[in-house]
């Protein structure tokens, strides 16, 4: 017996490469545009709104486009854009940007693993992971080379750092800097993510001058203003010293707790 389960339904007005493979019952409106060697497995719903790159990988069950869960939405246009090589497991859920910033985004090589919920106006930096069940509220920024642990929320307007490693099952309600590693609750500093640094080809040095600032910032228990004040006195100047001094100082929900902080707490 045959049984013909490619039953899909495609607006024809959607802009879709010509070797774009989609999985049965897959439906996909009509301003979508998915780039070429992209896979769309079965039972996925692709909205209205939704850009695609190259050689994407979308598992069963993900709704990507959803409309924002945000009162405010007025159903103004607005897209959720997805890079090249970016690998999303199944039943994940990614909404589309509001008035705020128009576009909800995750950059090239990502993955982002099972029961994923993106929302509305977040960013996502270039080879980030987010493991199973991570939860992230709207208007949330997380940089390049960031791992958030399965199971952890993240606050809404929260930032993540570039190559900061969140512990699973953590709740992020505090901005958490470039480089370091994030666990405990209330989350807290637990280090230099000194291993996953050096496999991207930081050098020792390198990583010790980070080790440097956070020592102040997090370790010594001082204050964030004496910290800054004390890391521009006597930590020599390198671009990542300058990438964290930036980071903090465009910080709106604080930063998470140093390490004598949590102790105390």
């Amino acid at each position: 017996m045959e049984v013909n389960y490619k039953m899909v339904e495609i607006d024809p007005s959607a802009q879709i490469a010509h070797d774009v493979e989609i999985g049965s019952f897959s439906c996909i409106a009509g301003d979508v545009v998915i780039g070429e060697g992209t896979w769309i497995g079965p039972h996925v719903t692709i909205l209205d709104g939704v850009r695609i790159g190259k050689n994407c990988k979308i598992h069963p069950g993900t709704v990507l486009g959803g409309i924002p869960q945000d009162l405010k939405f007025k159903n103004e246009y607005s897209l959720l854009e997805i890079g090249d090589n970016v690998t999303v497991r199944e039943y994940c859920t990614l909404n589309r940007g509001t008035i705020d910033k128009g576009t909800t985004k995750i950059d090239d090589n990502c993955l982002i693993m099972a029961y994923v919920h993106i929302a509305h106006d977040c960013t996502i930096g270039k080879n980030s992971i987010l493991a199973n069940s991570v939860n992230l509220a709207g208007h949330i920024e997380v940089g390049s080379h960031v791992v958030i642990g399965g199971m952890s929320a993240v606050h809404q307007f929260v930032k993540i750092g570039d190559h900061a490693m969140v512990g699973g099952g953590s709740l992020v309600r505090k901005d958490v800097p470039p480089f370091v590693k994030a666990a405990r609750e209330p989350l807290s500093y637990a280090g230099v993510n000194s291993i996953g640094l050096k496999r991207r080809g930081f050098s020792q040095e390198e990583v010790n001058r980070i080790q440097d600032v956070y020592r102040y910032l997090f370790v010594k228990g001082y204050n964030t203003k004496q910290a800054l004040e004390l890391i521009k006195d006597n930590v020599s100047d390198h671009p990542h010293k300058t990438q964290i001094l930036d980071f903090i100082a465009g910080s709106t929900r604080g930063m998470m707790k140093g390490l004598r902080q949590a102790n105390q707490g």
